[in-house]
């Protein structure tokens, strides 16, 4: 799709009229549309008029309630005005976005366009017949003095749904086509176009870098594993580095403690926080965000044969701890493990965040409408819940203790790799945290979120491509508002 600010001659185009819920507005359509009660300002009501002549070309877009309008709500008005667009094969639209209670002039364009950018996703790679949309120019207008604080806003969330689409075109693909090898060929040919360094080590590298945990769980599949790690250190001005860590197994059987068939199906999503985190990498670059920023990622296949490991044995890791294997299905943590460890001790960060497809747990406790969260730092947990909030990603923080972290207990080892289900994402984020050598530590469960089995909103049945946005909102702070 295509964007303009500040544009005067739109010949064609539509031109949007906002309208809140029961709210009488100065318009000749709108006032035969709401006569006729064919409109009336409900959140989210489309209605799009032409006149026999080409006349009155016009959009009427419904707010809802007045003292109930936010950000996200935004997007999603605005995401139902491109899909009525597509409907009627409209190609240009004019927006003038009045001022909506207290929101952020800039972000509350750049929902506007986001919304429109979310309509235009599609996962097509694999149909023989494609859907082929007219394209949308939007046209903005807004007050001068406003005007370059927009533009900019407009253009960071252009680039961020870069990294987003890109994240869901990784997750969205099957296993046969996206397995560790070509993860990293992914990864590194997409982020070396924005400058980001990117170092893929195979096998033989992992072995003597001790990661024994992540090659526990490889060893099963012909697939042979890969640690991607990538670098974008762009703030000389500060020596913080953060790390963001994302879980890689691009295909999960379950391993011997084998999932059941039909659990199987969507099991290539896997590797939604690889997704996540390859996906913000390009965001914060394609911005030139201020930042000093590692990604990590443990690819692996979760697969069984004579060579897979069991359900009772006991595996090595790289912070020279033992592990009791008891689920062979509870392997995202074994390999976030010596992911999380490498980042504190040998990239040496300040700050991990980490993203997984973690656990069924988080699924039923919050569907897929939240992301569940543990953490060892509630300032840092603070930073990126604010960051989420403004980014219309939820997060859920779910409590800790001693008494969790004691389900880890193992007869055997230093810990055991499952708590059991009464409270599996917690007792799952807490296996991690052992690892992440006291480093301040944030764990996104996104079991839920990252992967959709509905539309929902103005995401996508399947891949969504989940806390890009957050984490560029959380690392790039341009603009100080609230709301």
């Amino acid at each position: 799709m295509k964007y303009n600010v500040g544009l005067e001659n739109v010949k064609n185009g539509l031109e949007a009229v906002l309208v809140f819920e029961n709210e009488k507005v100065e318009n000749p359509v709108f006032n035969k549309m709401n006569e006729l009660g064919l409109f009336s300002g409900k959140e989210g009501e489309v209605v799009i008029f032409r006149d026999l002549e080409d006349k009155e070309k016009v959009a009427l877009v419904g707010l809802g309630k007045k003292e109930d309008i936010c950000i996200n709500k935004v997007r999603k008005i605005f995401y139902n005005v491109a899909k009525e667009m597509q409907a009627k094969k409209e190609e240009e639209i004019k927006v003038f976005i009045p001022k909506l209670n207290e929101l952020c002039t800039r972000r509350t364009y750049a929902a506007a366009l986001e919304g429109f950018i979310h309509a235009e996703y599609k996962f097509d790679r694999y149909k023989s017949e494609k859907v082929n949309n007219k394209e949308i120019t939007v046209n903005f207008f807004v007050t001068p003095e406003k005007e370059e604080k927009v533009k900019k806003g407009l253009k960071k969330i252009a680039n961020t749904m870069e990294g987003v689409f890109f994240t869901r075109d990784l997750v969205n693909m099957p296993s046969q086509d996206l397995y560790p090898e070509t993860l990293a060929n992914f990864a590194k040919e997409k982020l070396e176009e924005v400058g980001v360094k990117v170092t893929v080590y195979e096998e033989d590298e992992i072995e003597k870098i001790g990661m024994k945990a992540f090659l526990s769980v490889a060893r099963g599949s012909s697939n042979r594993p890969r640690l991607i790690v990538m670098e974008y250190l762009n703030d000389a001005d500060s020596s913080e580095k953060i790390a963001l860590v994302g879980k890689g197994v691009t295909y999960d059987t379950g391993g011997y403690s084998i999932k059941p068939s039909e659990g199987m199906k969507t099991m290539f999503c896997d590797m939604g926080g690889a997704g996540t985190v390859i996906g913000t990498m390009y965001a914060l670059a394609k911005n030139n965000v201020k930042t000093n920023v590692y990604a990590v990622v443990a690819a692996c296949e979760n697969s069984i044969s004579g060579n897979a490991y069991k359900p009772g044995d006991v595996i090595g890791s790289l912070a020279g701890k033992s592990i009791e294997v008891d689920n062979t299905d509870a392997e995202g943590r074994l390999t976030l493990a010596d992911a999380v460890y490498y980042s504190s001790t040998v990239l040496k960060v300040d700050k991990i965040i980490d993203l997984a497809t973690l656990t069924g747990a988080c699924l039923v406790a919050l569907n897929e409408f939240y992301t569940g969260s543990v953490t060892n730092n509630q300032e840092l947990f603070n930073e990126v819940l604010e960051a989420s909030k403004k980014a219309g990603e939820p997060i859920w923080q779910l409590p800790t203790s001693d008494e969790f972290r004691a389900l880890n207990n193992s007869r055997v080892a230093d810990i055991k790799n499952s708590g059991g289900r009464m409270g599996g994402t917690i007792s799952a984020g807490l296996f991690i945290e052992a690892f992440v050598n006291k480093t301040p530590w944030v764990h996104l469960d996104i079991a839920g979120t990252a992967f959709l089995s509905k539309e929902y909103s103005y995401l996508p049945l399947g891949a969504t491509g989940v806390h890009v946005k957050t984490l560029v909102e959380m690392l790039d702070k341009p603009c100080g508002c609230k709301n």
